[in-house]
């Protein structure tokens, strides 16, 4: 029997042959869209399949693994375009083993991508201009060519040198300056006249883009006011070829042309958010003229179309830390007169995000120490001020984002993202995305009668963790209290350990695991013993201003953050969250020149730093895994939150009475 793994869920199994896509997602418990009934019509169900190999499944992917293009797929014409790249899956077959992705846009519970910028301080500095001009009209027998005009009337009416126009603008000029006025607004970047268009123009656009491993999110702004026009972001596409970075670089290591199938999926996703910011912001492509790319060094050499694979093992060398700066069109993007602005890369670790945020929070324009933690599936660090900084990365993997967790999630309508335990009767309550009330408020049921409670994403999982553990039912160590069962029907007997039930209703239970609580001491652990690292080489014992990057950062509750141990103690008030401190950069630097300028000089003094080569990092890591820590001081944490007393573990082993699952 074939067998089928649906990313990025990754839910499957064994079906018999011949089976529909749709029905094998509706076996395993898919979220895959239909409202036609697997009719063929809707065009809801769609997916993409890519043959290779796929390791994490020993499975061998082959073009023959889904049956041929059926008559229904050759000739739908339905209200969802249908991509090149992407099948029916009511029409689809399942033949033999295969991966299938299924998109964003074909998910009931679609990715809330939740990213937003700051940019209270930004200086606008664009690197275009936009200047109103008329020619002189021509005559018969003038050898004057168009671009001598414009460069003659630049330099005349706006005392602006300019010496050449690109092909683009040498496209369209004799159209721009057609009719009885001959006027056009031209855009220039440094010395080039790269745009035209007929009449008066006053705004020009640019987009910048935060490339991130699980999401990419983008901005599109004005040039010429700084305003933000429309923001947008989407699920990284490349989630199918590997859920984490090391997945990825694998992927490519073991199939070839695997590189390219990796740039053409985010180059693909690149040119669908330009196009969605550009309809919200009413703009056409070719108004974009500048885009300003971040994202980690892998992201970044992916999207530039260079092999990632000398970053997947030591000694991580890059194929360049500068900037780049190419045309849109080098990276097979769909504006036609932009300029990409690459940004530069720290170390084979740190990339290009942590430049922006570098850029956004300014550790190097403070006068007193600060920590920044980017919280993703690679947690990024950087401690320093004015004099000094330093940077290393985390491989915390994406158990933070709630995936590879039992009942993990990302953050969609429905996922629990609040959670409280109460202290005497091991009861839980919680609140979900996309509703306001907690679970033991009236009106609760009726107001989430529409959502599907089927996780808990990232910010719920710290959270319950954090509750799991003040409520004493794990202890520092990280171990479920058997104990317990006898007090609580919320605690239950799961093989040879226990389980805390959160939430359970008909068809649903969703509990924390004690292998999920090792899965995030195992992340919590690495980031911590990362910045403790990070610290002792800056020479400091302890920092007040700790800021949490991120679209999961953003989330985390400062309360929670220093219960589980993620940052050292420190007062509450000095943890704070940024957002996407990687995308304000980037907005940044589209922005202004001279920001593209800080950054790359800022970036260049930083000092990396090595985590798994560092002799101390064993050690702090087995100390950073117990909650908060094994041996750090908490005098700031126990001054708003009662810590339990640490104790040694009473073994629970043996069988015990299987309990009733609860209720909610």
């Amino acid at each position: 029997m074939p067998r089928v793994v649906f990313t990025p869920s990754g839910l499957g199994g064994q079906v018999v042959g011949g089976t529909s896509v749709l029905q094998a997602a509706r076996e395993f418990g898919v979220d895959l869209d239909s409202v036609c009934g697997g009719r063929g019509i809707c065009g809801r169900c769609q997916i993409a399949f890519t043959p290779g190999q796929y390791s994490k499944w020993a499975i061998d992917a082959r073009l023959d693994g889904l049956s041929p293009w059926s008559e229904t797929e050759e000739t739908y014409d339905g209200r969802r375009d249908m991509k090149p790249d992407r099948r029916l899956g009511c029409c689809a077959l399942v033949l033999a083993d295969v991966v299938l992705d299924v998109p964003a846009e074909s998910q009931v519970h679609r990715p809330v991508v939740r990213k937003s910028v700051d940019l209270s301080d930004a200086v606008l500095d664009p690197a275009i201009a936009l200047a109103y001009i008329e020619l002189p009209e021509s005559v018969l027998g003038d050898a004057t060519s168009m671009s001598d005009l414009v460069i003659a009337e630049m330099m005349s009416a706006h005392g602006r040198t300019v010496d050449s126009l690109s092909m683009a603008a040498l496209r369209v000029v004799h159209r721009a300056f057609a009719g009885q006025l001959r006027a056009a607004t031209v855009a220039v970047r440094g010395r080039q006249v790269v745009a035209a268009w007929p009449g008066y123009v006053d705004r020009v656009c640019g987009i910048a883009v935060d490339i991130g491993s699980t999401t990419i999110a983008g901005h599109l702004c004005d040039l010429t006011t700084g305003e933000i026009l429309a923001s947008a972001g989407r699920m990284n596409p490349q989630i199918r070829f590997g859920e984490d970075l090391m997945s990825r670089v694998s992927y490519v290591m073991m199939n070839p042309g695997g590189d390219r199938q990796l740039t053409e999926a985010v180059r693909g996703a690149l040119n669908e958010l330009i196009e969605e910011l550009c309809r919200q912001g009413d703009v056409t492509t070719d108004e974009v003229l500048e885009m300003v790319l971040v994202g980690n060094p892998i992201m970044h050499h992916i999207v530039a179309g260079i092999d990632p694979t000398p970053l997947g093992q030591a000694p991580f060398t890059l194929a360049t830390a500068e900037a780049t700066v190419v045309d849109a069109a080098e990276f097979d993007l769909h504006c036609p007169n932009a300029q990409v602005y690459l940004a530069p890369c720290i170390a084979g670790h740190v990339g290009a995000d942590t430049a922006a945020v570098i850029l956004s929070e300014g550790p190097h324009r403070s006068a007193t120490m600060q920590l920044l933690v980017d919280v993703g599936t690679n947690a990024e660090i950087v401690v320093g001020d004015k004099h000094r900084q330093f940077a290393a990365s985390s491989p915390t993997g994406p158990a933070f984002e709630g995936a590879q967790l039992s009942c993990g999630q990302r953050a969609t309508a429905g996922a629990i993202e609040r959670v409280r335990i109460d202290r005497d009767t091991l009861e839980s309550r919680f609140k979900v995305i996309g509703c306001d009330l907690w679970s033991d408020e009236p009106g609760f049921a009726a107001a989430t009668a529409e959502l599907d409670v089927s996780g808990i994403c990232g910010s719920g999982v710290i959270e319950v963790i954090g509750e799991m553990y003040l409520a004493g039912i794990i202890d520092a160590d990280g171990v479920l209290q058997g104990s317990l069962a006898a007090r609580s029907r919320r605690i239950i007997e799961d093989g040879r350990t226990f389980s805390y039930v959160v939430h359970q209703a008909p068809g649903v239970r969703l509990a924390i695991t004690q292998n999920d609580v090792r899965a995030i001491q195992l992340a919590k652990g690495a980031l911590r013993a990362g910045i403790e690292l990070l610290l002792r080489h800056a020479g400091v014992t302890a920092v007040n201003d700790i800021r949490l990057a991120g679209a999961f950062g953003s989330h985390i509750d400062p309360v929670y953050a220093l219960l589980l141990g993620l940052v050292p103690d420190c007062p509450v008030q000095s943890v704070r969250s940024v957002g996407n401190a990687a995308g304000a950069g980037a907005v940044r630097a589209l922005l202004s020149v001279s920001a593209r300028r800080e950054m790359e000089a800022a970036v260049r003094g930083v000092i990396k730093v090595e985590t798994a080569t560092e002799p101390e990092f064993q050690a702090q890591f087995v100390a950073a895994m117990a909650f908060p820590h094994a041996t750090a001081a908490t005098t700031n944490l126990a001054t708003v939150v009662t810590l339990p007393e640490r104790a040694v573990a009473a073994s629970d082993s043996g069988r015990r009475r299987r309990r009733t699952q609860p209720e909610d």
